[in-house]
């Protein structure tokens, strides 16, 4: 494992850790919570906004709200440099429904590499995808680290 004081070896990184499941665990969406949730985002459409809809569904944003458990695949090196948060990405599939069991499994979907002024930053894109209990893909949601590295001394 590389020092922390040096820098990514990101073509390593790519080769170990890209597309392997690391976090996965099964869980219900709770209705009322997800109307909650909707009413919150602004939503109006009764099939987000009330559990009593025949279409009663999940916002298409409800991804964004939803976390891994382990926030990094096991072994995943430490070095030093600025963390940022880079953004969140939601793809929806397919209707995600309250009292419905989903799965969620994450993996780390891309690491790649930009200069910019202060110099070289590194960029992290961890995917959960959710499926239901038939393995149907139901949707993802990407979350990007930026890390800019701190310049070698």
């Amino acid at each position: 494992m590389p020092s922390p004081d040096q820098p990514l070896d990101v073509e390593a990184l790519r080769a170990q850790f890209l597309h392997a499941v690391y976090d996965e665990y099964t869980f219900t969406l709770d209705a009322d919570k997800l109307a909650d949730y909707a009413k919150s985002c602004g939503e109006t459409a009764t099939k987000f906004t009330d559990p009593n809809d025949p279409d009663f569904q999940a916002p298409p944003t409800i991804g964004s709200s939803l976390q891994p458990k382990q926030r990094m695949p096991d072994d995943f090196p430490t070095f030093k440099g600025l963390g940022m948060d880079a953004g969140k990405s939601v793809a929806p599939d397919k209707p995600m429904r309250a009292g419905v069991p989903l799965t969620a499994r994450t993996h780390m979907h891309d690491i790649y590499t930009k200069s910019g002024r202060s110099g070289r930053m590194v960029f992290f894109v961890i995917r959960m995808e959710f499926s239901d209990a038939d393995d149907n893909l139901l949707g993802s949601a990407d979350t990007s680290i930026v890390i800019r590295e701190k310049p070698q001394t």
